[in-house]
Parts: structure tokens; C-alpha cells; sequence
């Protein structure tokens, strides 16, 4: 028998079209011979719903939506549909069989996961019993994401006799995470003895991005099927009996081009299923904002980008030539709005109010808070979403300005790195020339004051990267951390700073997530608190 694994990017509430998006995937796979179907997990409503999970209306809708789809699916065809479902006030994660006009059977998910990202527990009950529905002379078992994570619903599944294990999920990418789904679907047939077809939707979601990279394994647990990651699309397996044959699977990514992939696909869905025309952003001459807009293009295309230069009067000469380069690069629409009126302004303004004081970090802010009031201003009149440019070693230490740089829609590279920054700029003109070499090469700088380079502030990235993983993602102690071979001053001067910047956090814009551990849902610090232990 053949089956077809459709690796989808569903939208968030849009029941209705997400369930013609279902029948049309069900369509095409009929007519290429296919005769079972699996959706992603909640493929019906979107992952994750969040709190929408709590509206009455919301159910209705997706119980109406799932109607008009069991109506018009091909009666000889078997389609697993995820779903929301709410039984006598219980409401469930869910996996309905649809076949000959009707819903065969529905599983609801067992593991609940409640950490990370994932807020299941709050929104679902947790199942109990297995789902397995013969087709076509082979009995397939059905889970749901977690399931597979843990032993106790697979070897349910098979003491209820299933030959074959069908898993649908929304996993949601981090570095290095297809490796660990494929530990787990291995360690789940040594215990079962039974192959696995992993579905998993792609697209992204506010933060999350969901990388598809679905997948098939045998009895033995080798890798029989893979589809490409961050790519919508249909795939086919063949069961021969209750063995999947060898088929075509995709050459594993780079880091750097996962990552970067990723950027590219969670900036594109969020600007598109928000329906903004475009995006703009401030074009500094430095690695983040090259990266930013080399991304934008690549996910939106030039025609749909704008990029800003507004130098000051400690803006380098260098700094605006590489801007100019790559905007000529890239080929995007590109503007020259110097500030220096504007500060002087300000500072006019200001200066009875500050007499006596000296130039601080208070005139450098003004200076980024002027650029951030600019770009408002242009998304304000064209309607263009503003992305700040700020990385995650920045965001983390606070190295930012409160509605100055911070100032935007979209934090796009908020968990990247500033180490991985240079290597995906590296990785991206390895493609094609698209930041000037400079801009890759020079030392780093805010250019807010004569002079100024990022290491007055703060220690080497290399130094500061690696602290930040331990302390944020590894949740190491500052004791452990200096054990590995870190200064205790250079340990507790970043986790400090780390400590005292949550509550700019708080106020940061929504970006890709793309470590295991960012800074949003999945790192939930008080603002006010003492960690002194």
C-alpha cells in the first residue's frame, strides 16, 4: 500500500481553510495512489492554539470545519486528521481515522507536555487508551507527538495488536534536534518492535518554527524516508506488508543552513499570515542589521524590503560605505536620514534640564531612540513591519536601548547568537556575495561615542557566548560555570548583567527561536527577585 505524509503549514485558527488545505493534500495523494494520509498534530486548528483553546466558539468551529471535511474526503482513503476535540466538557489533543464518510476512531493524546514551549496540561486532559484501525490488511497504531517521547502509549498500542506506528506532531526546530527525534523513535521500536512514520508540520508560528523534516524508520530502526526541512510539501512511502521500502531521503543540512532556514521561514510566515506589506529596518553598516536584511530579502524578497541608514556624527565613514554596498547588493530600496539635527535637538532641549552633567549613556540612547522614533514613523505611514536587529548575547546583557533599537515587530535574530551571527553571515555570502567583506571582518561597535567598540562593555563574544549558554540554556551555577574554566570576574559580571536586564526582555519584540532555550516562553524569569543564592 502507499501512503502520503503531508508535511504542512497550517494557520492558527483559519479551521476552514487549513481543512481545504487537508482536502486538496488528500486529493492529490489519492490520485497518485496513496490510500492513507497523515496531517500534522492539531493540523485542523494550528499548533499552538494557545488560550483560543478555552473559547467555546473555538470548538464549534473546529467540529464544523472537520464535518465539512469528513463529507468531501475520498471514501476509500484512510486520512489522519489532528485535531482539538471536547467530550462530555473534557477537552482533548486529538487524531481522528476518517474513512468511508466517517470518523472511525479518535485518539487523544496520553502525555501532556507541560515544559519548554509547551503549555499542554493547561489547555487538555490526558488519554488513555490506545488507537489501532486495520487498513488494507496492516493494523496501524496512532500517537500523537509526546507519545512517541515515552514508552507506555507505543507498547499500548502494540498489546492492542498494531503492526505499523503512526505518529503526527508539531515539534517545533531547535539546533540539533532531528538527532534527538530519531534517538527517540529508535529507542520506541527496540521496545516495540515495530516501524514508525513520523509527520511533523512546518512553518512558522510567533516565535516557533516548525521544521518538518518528516520521517520514516523500519523495524530496525534505519532511516527509510526523510523529507526535506522547512519545506511544505507531499511525500510518498510504500508499506510492503508491514515494511517500509527505501525511499528518497534528504541530505542533511548544515547548522549554519538550518538555522539560517529557519530565520528565513519564521520571518516570512510572520510577516505574511499577519498580512504586512513588507518590512523596514535600520541598516547600520554593522554584522546584525547586514544579516537582518540579507535574511529579509531571502524570505521576502527585495521588492518588499526597505533598509535605513541614519548615521550620526560617531557614525565611521566605513560604516556608512558598507551599508550603501550591500543596499546595492541586495538591491533594496534604501534611504539616508542623518540624525545629527535631530540629536542636537534633543540635546538643546535638554541641556538646561542635564546642566552640569557630562555626556553618558544617556545622550548614546537618545541617539537610538531618535533612529527608533524614525522607523516607527516610516511603518507608521507605509504600514511596514520594523525589525530590530539585535542578537542574543545583546539581548541577554542588556546591551540594547529601550525603544531605541529595541524598538520594532519583529526581533528576528533575538536567540542567535553573536558567535553563530558571523558564521551564518559567513554561511549566507557562501551562497552568493551579499554583505560586504568589511562588514564581517571589523571589530564590532554601537557607534554611539568616539571610538567605542562592543568589548568596553563587555568581554570577548566567545567568552560571553559561552557563559550565556551555560547560565540561560544549561541553568549551570555561576560556581559551576567558573569550574569550567571561566574567570570568576568575566562569569559574574555576565550573569549579572543577565540577572538585571529581565525586565528588558519583557519589553522585547517577538522573534525566531532557535536554541533550545530563548528568551521567551520557554524562560520565564521574575523581574523583580533576588538571586543572590
Amino acid at each position: 500500500m502507499k501512503l502520503a505524509i503531508a508535511q504542512m503549514n497550517c494557520m492558527v485558527g483559519a479551521m476552514q481553510q487549513n481543512a481545504e488545505h487537508i482536502l486538496a493534500q488528500a486529493e492529490e495523494a489519492y490520485r497518485a495512489g496513496a490510500r492513507l494520509l497523515l496531517t500534522p498534530e492539531l493540523a485542523l486548528c494550528g499548533y499552538p492554539p494557545e488560550d483560543l483553546l478555552f473559547r467555546q466558539d473555538f470548538y464549534h468551529a473546529n467540529t464544523q470545519a472537520l464535518n465539512w471535511l469528513v463529507q468531501r474526503l475520498p471514501h476509500d482513503m484512510a486520512v489522519i486528521v489532528g485535531h482539538p476535540d471536547e467530550v462530555a466538557g473534557k477537552r482533548y489533543n486529538a487524531a481522528s481515522v476518517i474513512h468511508s464518510g466517517r470518523i472511525q476512531a479518535t485518539y487523544h493524546k496520553h502525555h501532556l507536555p507541560n515544559y519548554s514551549v509547551f503549555d499542554e496540561e493547561r489547555y487538555f486532559e490526558a488519554g488513555q487508551l490506545p488507537v489501532v484501525f486495520e487498513w488494507h490488511g496492516v493494523r496501524y497504531g496512532v500517537l500523537i507527538c509526546a507519545d512517541s517521547w515515552e514508552s507506555g502509549p507505543a507498547l499500548q498500542a502494540l498489546q492492542a495488536s498494531a503492526q505499523v506506528l503512526l505518529t503526527i506532531n508539531a515539534s517545533p526546530y531547535h539546533l540539533h534536534k532531528q538527532q534527538t527525534r530519531y534517538q527517540v523513535l529508535r529507542d520506541r521500536i527496540r521496545e516495540t518492535g515495530l516501524p514508525m512514520i513520523y509527520a511533523n508540520m512546518v512553518g512558522g508560528q510567533d516565535e516557533l518554527v516548525f521544521d518538518g523534516a518528516s520521517f520514516s524508520m523500519n523495524r530496525l530502526g534505519e532511516l527509510v524516508q526523510e523529507l526535506p526541512m522547512f519545506e511544505a510539501g507531499m511525500a510518498y512511502l510504500t508499506i510492503d506488508g508491514t515494511n517500509p521500502l527505501s525511499t528518497d531521503i534528504t541530505v542533511p543540512l548544515s547548522t549554519e543552513a538550518a538555522v539560517y532556514k529557519a530565520l528565513v521561514l519564521g520571518l516570512r510566515d510572520y510577516v505574511n499570515k499577519n498580512k504586512f506589506p513588507g518590512v523596514v529596518l535600520g541598516l547600520s553598516g554593522g554584522i546584525d542589521s547586514a544579516l537582518t536584511l540579507a535574511i529579509a530579502v531571502d524570505a521576502l524578497g527585495k521588492a518588499r524590503v526597505k533598509a535605513v541608514m541614519m548615521p550620526s556624527e560617531f557614525t565611521a565613514g566605513i560604516s556608512v560605505a558598507d551599508a550603501a554596498e550591500m543596499a546595492q547588493l541586495v538591491e533594496v530600496e534604501y534611504s539616508v536620514l542623518p540624525i545629527k539635527p535631530l540629536f542636537e535637538g534633543f540635546c538643546a532641549t535638554l541641556s538646561e534640564e542635564f546642566s552640569g552633567k557630562s555626556f553618558d549613556t544617556t545622550e548614546e540612547n537618545l541617539q537610538a531612540r531618535i533612529r527608533g522614533m524614525l522607523l516607527m514613523a516610516i511603518s507608521n505611514k507605509f504600514g511596514s513591519l520594523v525589525l530590530t536587529t539585535g542578537n542574543k548575547s545583546e539581548t541577554a546583557v542588556g546591551y540594547s536601548t529601550l525603544y531605541g533599537d529595541m524598538a520594532g515587530g519583529f526581533a528576528l535574530i533575538k536567540d542567535v547568537p553573536k558567535t553563530l551571527v558571523y558564521k551564518l553571515a559567513t554561511y549566507r555570502n557562501g551562497l552568493s556575495r551579499v554583505i560586504p567583506e568589511r562588514i564581517i571582518t571589523r571589530a564590532p561597535s554601537a557607534e554611539l561615542r568616539e571610538n567605542q567598540t562592543d568589548q568596553d562593555s563587555l568581554p570577548p563574544y566567545e567568552v560571553l557566548d559561552a557563559i550565556m549558554e551555560a547560565y540561560v540554556e544549561k541553568d549551570l551555577s555561576i560556581a559551576r560555570i567558573i569550574e569550567m574554566g571561566y574567570t570568576a570576574s568575566d562569569v559574574q559580571r555576565v550573569t549579572r548583567l543577565i540577572d538585571r536586564n529581565e525586565y528588558k526582555r519583557r519589553q522585547a519584540a517577538v522573534g525566531v527561536r532557535i536554541t533550545e532555550r530563548g528568551f521567551g516562553k520557554d524562560r520565564r524569569y521574575p523581574i523583580t527577585c533576588n538571586l543572590s543564592f
